[in-house]
């Protein structure tokens, strides 16, 4: 059995604050961050829209993106998040159902 790994960016609204992260369960990361189930960053700032997301089928690959990508300027995460999701949609698919 294959396991998926996922490179996620939250945000709090469009060119708001941003956040990466890495996870093995994005639905249930997802639902972490926005009920703040563990304080931190995500839950200080209220960010807690998924706007980007990459899968990964290798951990080390994953980790090795998600420190990229934190390496990165902000405006190359706001350029990464607007090439692929340019209205900045919360792409988390059980927001949909709320």
């Amino acid at each position: 059995m294959n396991k998926d790994f996922f490179v996620y960016i939250l945000a709090s609204k469009k060119n708001g604050t941003i956040y990466v992260g890495i996870t093995s369960n994005i639905t249930k990361r997802i639902w972490e961050h926005k009920n703040n189930i563990v304080l931190g960053f995500t839950s200080k700032y209220s960010v807690h829209k998924l706007v980007y997301f990459e899968t990964y089928s290798s951990p080390v690959t994953a980790i090795a993106r998600e420190k990229y990508l934190k390496g990165k300027s902000r405006n190359y995460k706001i350029s990464l998040i607007e090439t692929n999701n340019p209205t900045w949609n919360d792409l988390d698919p059980s927001s949909s159902l709320t």
